[in-house]
């Protein structure tokens, strides 16, 4: 096992450890399903792709619930805005099945955390279909450079 680089990722949604913007919340809770801005830097050399995960590990569902799955995020990208559409071939599917982002929408009660995770990858994902998280992290294995987490909390 080599050790993970480092890597860097911001957003200007949400600090760190704090709770996200209603813009950030599903729909069906009252909010606006708008995905967060990310940026991120201090990129390994010999990264070919970023893949994203969000996942709520608190979600009353067997292994949380993953509310955005992206991959292929091309070597020079180093940011996303809010809300921002991703192509087809690079957008997985969500806990609902569907392709995108969904928005925090726990039942009502105690906090939930949400994992945002970015993976620096040495290879490209190969898939003629939308990869859902599981999938997605069974085809990263071995090929992690680095990953950086930023975690946001939301409670209806």
């Amino acid at each position: 096992m080599h050790m993970l680089l480092a890597l860097v990722l911001t957003s200007t949604t949400f600090a760190p450890g704090s709770t996200v913007p209603t813009t950030m919340v599903a729909i069906p809770c009252g909010g606006s399903n708008i995905s967060p801005q990310l940026a991120w830097g201090d990129v390994p050399p010999a990264t070919r792709s970023f893949a994203l995960i969000v996942h709520d590990p608190d979600a009353p569902h067997a292994g949380g619930f993953y509310h955005w799955v992206a991959y292929n995020l091309a070597p020079d990208l180093r940011s996303v805005t809010a809300g921002s559409p991703l192509p087809a071939l690079q957008s997985g599917r969500n806990g609902t099945g569907a392709v995108g982002y969904f928005g925090p929408c726990p039942p009502p009660g105690k906090v939930h955390h949400y994992h945002v995770t970015l993976y620096a990858l040495d290879t490209v994902i190969d898939s003629a279909q939308p990869l859902d998280a599981a999938e997605l992290q069974a085809r990263m294995q071995g090929h992690i450079l680095a990953q950086a987490e930023l975690i946001g909390l939301y409670a209806r």
